[in-house]
């Protein structure tokens, strides 16, 4: 995950979330978010 940009890893993320992907998957990308201090982004309604 580290080769994708911020951008990337945020739509990714959305479009995961909105798609209902595997929990495993989007825990992830929302692992990966904390870590570049993205959080701001995370969608925890879903």
């Amino acid at each position: 995950m580290e080769n994708l940009s911020d951008e990337l890893l945020i739509e990714s993320y959305k479009k995961a979330t909105e798609l209902q992907l595997s929990y495993e998957f989007i825990q992830l990308m929302e692992e990966e978010m904390k870590r570049r201090s993205l959080v701001k982004h995370l969608d925890y309604t879903n």
